[in-house]
C-alpha cells in the first residue's frame, strides 16, 4: 500500500494576527470614540495613513526625497470632485464609492506625465524637480479656475441616488468606513509591494544604484514604476479626502501640504512600513486637535523635529523596534526608572520653555488685552520678571536634570546592548 504524506503550507501566524488586528481596530474604533468629531478625526486619520504610505514608497523605500507629494493627492482630490458633480448631474454612471478610484486613477495619469520628468535624475536634483513642479501645479490652480475654482475651490455633493442598503454616505460614520476600507486594502496593497520582486529592487536602488546598474537593471525605470504607484495611491487619498470634505481648494497641492507629508513621515519613521502609519495619526492630531491648544504650535512641532533629528532620527518606530529588542531578550525593565526620569525632567523642561513661549506669543498676538495671562491654571504677568526668571529656572534645572538622567540611560542601555550582543553569540555556539 502506498505511503500518504500530508503536506501543510507554513502559516505565519504573527501576521494574521497583526491584519487581523488592525481590520478590528478600523472596525470597532467608531464605537468607542462616538462622538462627531472623534468621527471626523478617525477619517481624517484613514486617508492620512493612504498619503503618508505612499509618500514612503518614495522616501523610505525608494530614497527617493520629494518635495510636490501632494501634487498627486491634490490633483486625485480635483478629479475626485469633479467625477462626484458629474455623478449628481447623471452623466457619469458610477456609484459614489468609486468615486476615489477615480482619484486614484488621475494621481497615477499627473504621475506618469510628470513622473517621466522627475525620476530622470535621482538624489537632490530630483528633489529640486519635484519641487518646481509642485510649485507649477499650485500657480496653476490659481491661473485655471474653471477647473481649479478659484480661491473658492470646487464643492460637491455626496449624497446623490438611490440608498444601497440604507447607505448614503450623508452621515459622517458611513464615510468613515468607506474610508476605512480603502485604508485597509491600500494599506494591505502598499504592504504586498514591499514583498514583490520590484519592491526589493526599489530597495537596492535605494542602497546601491550602481550595483543595481551593474547586474542589469534600470534604476530610473524602477524609480518610475514606483513612482506611478505612489501617485495612484496618494490619488486615492486625495480622493477619499474630496468625498469626505465636499469641497477641494488650492491648498491640497500647496507646499505646505507636501511638507507635511514628509514632516510626519519621517517623524514616524520611514525606515519601517508602519512608520508612517504612527506619522500619519501624529500629523492629524497636530493639526486638528494641538493647533487649537496653542497658537505656537508650529514652533513646538519644529523643536520636536529638531530633538527628532538629533535624538532618534529613525522615528517613533524606530524607538519602538528598538525597545521591543530589548524586551525580548528580558532587559526592558532594568530601564523603567531611567525612562520615568528622562520623561519627568523633559516634561519639566517642556513646561519651562513653554511658559515663555506662551508668554512671548501673548505679547506679540494679544498685547491689547494685557500682559496678564493664565496657563494652566498658572497666572502669568508676560511683562513680569518674576514670570520670565521663574520659567526660565525651571526650564534650565530640568535641562541639568534631564542631561543627568540620559547619560546614566545611555550608560545603562550601552550595557544592555553589550549584554544582548554577548547573548546572540552565545545562542549562536550552541
Amino acid at each position: 500500500m502506498k505511503n500518504s504524506y500530508y503536506e501543510f503550507k507554513p502559516i505565519n501566524v504573527g501576521r494574521w494576527l497583526v491584519w487581523s488586528l488592525f481590520a478590528l481596530v478600523l472596525a470597532v474604533v467608531p464605537w468607542v470614540f462616538t462622538s462627531s468629531l472623534s468621527i471626523t478625526i478617525l477619517s481624517q486619520m484613514g486617508i492620512a495613513i493612504i498619503a503618508c504610505l505612499s509618500y514612503n514608497m518614495l522616501l523610505g523605500q525608494g530614497g527617493m526625497l520629494s518635495f510636490g507629494h501632494a501634487v498627486y493627492t491634490g490633483l486625485g482630490s480635483y478629479l475626485a470632485i469633479h467625477a462626484l458633480n458629474s455623478v449628481t448631474d447623471g452623466s457619469l454612471p458610477i456609484p459614489v464609492s468609486v468615486v476615489p478610484l477615480v482619484g486614484g486613477l488621475a494621481g497615477m495619469g499627473f504621475a506618469v506625465l510628470l513622473g517621466y520628468v522627475t525620476t530622470r535624475k535621482a538624489g537632490t536634483t530630483f528633489a529640486m524637480i519635484t519641487l518646481g513642479m509642485a510649485e507649477l501645479v499650485f500657480a496653476m490652480s490659481l491661473m485655471i479656475p474653471e477647473f481649479f475654482g478659484g480661491e473658492g475651490g470646487v464643492s460637491g455633493n455626496r449624497v446623490v441616488g438611490k440608498p444601497f442598503l440604507g447607505i448614503t454616505f450623508g452621515p459622517p460614520i458611513q464615510v468613515y468606513y468607506l474610508i476605512a476600507l480603502y485604508t485597509f486594502v491600500a494599506v494591505a496593497a502598499m504592504f504586498a509591494f514591499t514583498r514583490t520582486p520590484l519592491g526589493r529592487m526599489l530597495n537596492a536602488v535605494r542602497d546601491n544604484p550602481e550595483r543595481v546598474e551593474f547586474v542589469g537593471y534600470n534604476t530610473q525605470r524602477i524609480r518610475y514604476t514606483a513612482f506611478i504607484i505612489a501617485g495612484f495611491f496618494a490619488g486615492i487619498s486625495g480622493g477619499l479626502g474630496a468625498l469626505n470634505f465636499e469641497i477641494v481648494t488650492a491648498e491640497v497641492v500647496g507646499a505646505a501640504r507636501s511638507g507635511a507629508y514628509l514632516l510626519f513621515t519621517f517623524l514616524g519613521g520611514a525606515t519601517f512600513f508602519f512608520g508612517p502609519i504612527i506619522g500619519a495619526v501624529l500629523m492629524v492630531l497636530a493639526f486638528v486637535l494641538f493647533s487649537e491648544l496653542t497658537k505656537a504650535w508650529l514652533l513646538y512641532l519644529g523643536l520636536v523635529f529638531l530633538f527628532m533629528v538629533m535624538y532618534a532620527p529613525g522615528g517613533v518606530a524606530s524607538l519602538i523596534m528598538m525597545n521591543l529588542r530589548v524586551a525580548a531578550f528580558g532587559f526592558l525593565r532594568r530601564l523603567w526608572v531611567s525612562y520615568l526620569g528622562l520623561a519627568v525632567t523633559g516634561f519639566v523642561v517642556l513646561l519651562g520653555a513653554a511658559v515663555m513661549i506662551e508668554m512671548v506669543y501673548h505679547l506679540q498676538l494679544n498685547s491689547a488685552l494685557g500682559s496678564e495671562m493664565n496657563l494652566m491654571g498658572m497666572a502669568l504677568d508676560a511683562k513680569g520678571l518674576n514670570s520670565w526668571f521663574g520659567a526660565a529656572f525651571v526650564m534650565l534645572t530640568g535641562l541639568g536634570l534631564f542631561e543627568l538622567c540620559r547619560r546614566q540611560y545611555a550608560r545603562e542601555w550601552g550595557e544592555i546592548q553589550t549584554e544582548i550582543e554577548r547573548e546572540i553569540k552565545r545562542r549562536e555556539a550552541l
